[in-house]
């Protein structure tokens, strides 16, 4: 599936990334482009900045979401997955049940937000099984493929890596450099983590390293495309930077500021 503009025409494509609920903001955000490009995190399950929002909050107040985020932000993980699993014990419905009937209800309003021709793949956070019964015929899923935008070749590859916060969609190291092999050389490489850069995966506001993935830095020194975009860290200490011929982009945290990035030729 290719999507080409007339001849002589510019292309213009809107990037966004770490939507995180925002319906609202992504219902305007293909406004004056050729085509949406996402780079996952749908989901809101617990908003960092406010404790009130999100799948979390909702199941089990304010308090307690305040006291989950203090322990992860300190990166007491084990405490954090403790003190979880006895508010879960108590939910009266088993764990599973519970998330993704939250999670279908955010898809619901989020799928029917993205405009005509979407092209999106899975953030860490996100349920890809649940995806193909809310992607409709405008919406194009892409994971280790690639697509034709206006005259370029862009790749995808969703998801991230295994860490302690056992998000739904981490997957290993190996399957994550087995799709970046996949999708061989483009033009717009477009991922959900960055590179393993430390400018590019620390995180100035939780004061830590997030994983960036190896096996992206080394497919970007080999085959060099002309961008390379994605998402992951909502307030990164450096938000583009060349590496060889490549401009790496973190595209932004569009649940906050609601405005796309924009790439046009």
């Amino acid at each position: 599936m290719a999507l080409t503009p007339p001849g002589g025409a510019t292309t213009r494509v809107h990037v966004v990334s770490d939507v995180h609920g925002n319906a609202r903001d992504l219902a305007r955000a293909g406004e004056g482009a050729d085509a949406l490009v996402c780079l996952g995190d749908l989901i809101l399950f617990l908003d960092y900045a406010d404790h009130s929002r999100g799948i979390f909050p909702d199941l089990f107040g304010v308090a307690n979401a305040d006291r989950i985020v203090e322990l992860r932000t300190a990166r007491r993980f084990e405490e954090a997955r403790e003190f979880g699993a006895r508010l879960w014990a108590g939910a009266g419905e088993d764990r599973s049940v519970l998330i993704e009937r939250a999670v279908r209800k955010q898809y619901t309003e989020l799928f029917a937000a993205f405009p005509t021709p979407t092209y999106a793949t899975y953030g860490n956070v996100d349920m890809p099984a649940l995806w193909p019964e809310y992607a409709g015929p405008g919406t194009t899923v892409l994971d280790g493929q690639r697509v034709e935008i206006g005259g370029r070749v862009f790749g995808f590859v969703g998801g991230g890596l295994r860490t302690p916060m056992r998000t739904p969609f981490e997957i290993g190291d190996e399957e994550y450099a087995a799709k970046i092999e996949a999708v061989g050389e483009v033009d717009v490489l477009c991922t959900h983590i960055p590179p393993e850069v430390p400018e590019l995966v620390y995180d100035t506001v939780a004061r830590r390293f997030e994983r960036g993935s190896r096996a992206l830095l080394e497919a970007i020194r080999r085959t060099r495309p002309r961008y390379a975009l994605f998402g992951h860290i909502h307030q990164p200490l450096v938000r583009r930077m060349r590496i060889g011929a490549t401009e790496c982009v973190n595209v932004g945290h569009f649940a906050t500021t609601g405005r796309p990035w924009v790439l046009e030729w």
